[in-house]
């Protein structure tokens, strides 16, 4: 149970943001776009002592033996500083969704109706380990107009610590409050609860990070959610596939950032080209140092250990993968259908009526057609700097951008009309 003290502290925090979201919600689009800018040059020019911060949490997180996946998406890099700036450019470079008209009309009885994109008002993040979503989620949410308490893990508290205050300052500097971004304490986890608890302060919470944390949020809080979700992404080499496009796909959805949730956890082959393509694939993937989880055609091959049922279900988040041969598409739809976290599914074929069947029966926020699952993501769908990958289905799925963060409102005009 969450103290006194501590629900008092977050719904001040909140109470901060939602005075501050008042203020935002008026802003023009220059004025945001001038504070976003500002605040990626920030982390720049702050890039010592951010990266300074990074480092006490790299090394607390190596000394407690988290594992190197984690260890991975809590680092940062000179280069992945940039991005995050790069991000905050990009997102300035975007439309502003605010006042959008979704739809109008005018009705028979000459009332004007239009559907407007509005902001939420103030939005919780709750996330795990990586510290670049502090300043995407920062980003986002101030081009959409919202307020942001952002609520990181305490493995990631020195660096967001450092980024949030370097956002701040930026904020303020480009004239608006600096409480339109504020840090909720990781110093224990009464305040994820406060933060859950905190209905009518805070208007929706998204969780980002593990399947403990999400669902905890899901089942818990009585604040609205958006669910992001884990990423046990697959990918299908059909009967029809080409097996160069296939082997360069699955390779870079498995070992181009192995840590995130858009990367492959499972491979499938369809039977007809097994013999053809497993050696390929075992050999390119040991060689880029993949343990690989496999079925009995598989753990033919030196290296190869044998798969468990959990194996199946497992987001790695390294340098693991799951793989099995299956005798046909549809039999890969089912292994899908009973494993799949509805994330991201591609199929590799030349066969238009098998990507048809592909694209029509997984259910999944994206699915791909001789594409890698890395291409699920903000960033490479043009929407900038994405605040998470939501897996539900209501409100928003997939990547989620600029208008995912708002709702709407129905502006009604008339000239003295009554009903």
């Amino acid at each position: 149970m969450t103290t006194p003290t501590t629900e008092q502290d977050v719904l001040a925090l909140a109470q901060r943001a939602r005075a501050a979201s008042l203020g935002l919600a008026l802003a023009t689009r220059a004025q945001k776009d001038a504070a976003l800018l500002a605040m990626a040059e920030a982390l720049l020019a702050a890039q010592e002592q951010v990266l300074a911060a990074n480092a006490e949490d790299v090394a607390r997180a190596e000394a407690a033996g988290t594992p190197e996946g984690i260890v991975d998406r809590l680092r940062l890099t000179p280069a992945r500083l940039e991005g995050m700036a790069q991000g905050l450019r990009d997102v300035a470079a975007l439309p502003d969704p605010v006042g959008e008209v979704v739809r109008g009309s005018t009705l028979a009885n000459g009332l004007e109706l239009r559907q407007v994109r509005v902001p939420f008002g103030v939005v919780g993040m709750i996330y795990e380990a990586r510290p670049n979503v502090t300043a995407d989620a920062a980003g986002i949410c101030l081009k959409s107009g919202n307020a942001v308490l952002l609520r990181g893990s305490s493995s990631a508290a020195a660096s967001n610590a450092a980024i949030v205050e370097v956002l701040r300052g930026a904020a303020e500097d480009a004239g608006l409050e600096a409480d339109v971004v504020q840090l909720v304490p990781a110093d224990s986890h009464d305040t994820v609860k406060a933060l859950m608890r905190a209905r009518g302060a805070v208007d929706v919470l998204i969780p980002r990070g593990g399947a403990g944390l999400i669902r905890a949020v899901v089942e818990e809080s009585t604040v609205p959610v958006i669910e992001t979700g884990v990423g046990n992404c697959h990918v299908y080499v059909d009967a029809a596939a080409d097996l160069d496009k296939a082997l360069a796909i699955v390779v870079n959805a498995k070992t181009h950032r192995p840590s995130v949730c858009n990367a492959a956890e499972s491979l499938l082959v369809h039977a007809d080209v097994a013999e053809a393509f497993l050696p390929r694939v075992v050999e390119a993937l040991q060689r880029e140092s993949v343990t690989i989880h496999g079925d009995a055609a598989f753990t033919a091959y030196g290296g190869v250990v044998p798969a468990t049922e959990e194996d199946w279900d497992t987001e790695y988040l390294c340098l693991d993968l799951a793989a099995r041969v299956v005798p046909s598409l549809d039999e890969a739809l089912a292994h899908v259908r009973r494993h799949s976290s509805q994330h991201s599914e591609a199929i590799v074929t030349e066969d238009q009526a098998a990507a048809r069947r592909w694209v029509a029966a997984v259910d999944a926020a994206a699915v791909l057609v001789n594409a890698s699952t890395r291409f699920t993501d903000g960033g490479e769908f043009g929407f900038g700097a994405e605040i998470g990958i939501s897996t539900q289905k209501l409100h928003a799925r997939g990547p989620m951008g600029l208008p995912e963060m708002t709702s709407t409102k129905y502006v009604v005009t008339g000239d003295g009309h009554v009903r």
